[in-house]
């Protein structure tokens, strides 16, 4: 029995492996869930090491991930983000925005606003697939909305697609 510690999940039998882990945490003062999904029942005390420096990276990673959010905006090819804060400026009444948006902002334009309010609700990791490493769920609140920016990354938490989903 090969036991492994990863930060919030504690002991880990990588020669027993569940499909699936989860963890909720409190990250930049919202809720936070982060699991684990493994295809197999054993994996590599290298594999494993990845995930631990992921989790120990969340913040760096988040950062990383903002960015993208920001150049997804601000790219007038792209559509994700445009078309996230959009949709919830058309489908969601000003009322329920007021604690995100500041419509009588002048000088910030509401949608800019609303892309910073975007934040990491979930962080997906699949240490032993082939299609991906990460995928973090961004959105303004999971009370207002089912809708998420979702990143999809490689183990160095490089970009690899953006896309919305429900």
């Amino acid at each position: 029995m090969a036991q492994y510690t990863l930060p919030h999940f504690g002991q880990i039998d990588t020669s027993k492996l569940e499909e699936y882990y989860d963890v909720d945490i409190t990250f930049n003062g919202h809720d936070f869930q982060i699991d684990l999904n493994f295809e197999n029942k054993t994996i590599g005390v290298q594999r494993l090491d990845k995930v631990k420096e992921f989790i120990e990276k969340i913040a760096e990673l988040d950062a990383k991930n903002k960015v993208y959010i920001e150049e997804d905006y601000d790219d007038e090819e792209a559509d994700t983000v445009k078309t996230y804060v959009q949709h919830h400026l058309e489908e969601i009444d000003r009322e329920a925005l007021a604690p995100l948006v500041d419509f009588e902002n002048k000088a910030v334009d509401p949608e800019k606003q609303l892309v910073k309010q975007l934040h990491l609700v979930r962080m997906g990791l699949y240490p032993d697939s082939e299609d991906q490493f990460a995928i973090f769920d961004y959105s303004i609140g999971t009370e207002l909305t089912n809708y998420l920016v979702v990143i999809n990354t490689d183990e160095e938490g490089n970009l690899e697609y953006m896309t919305m989903e429900s």
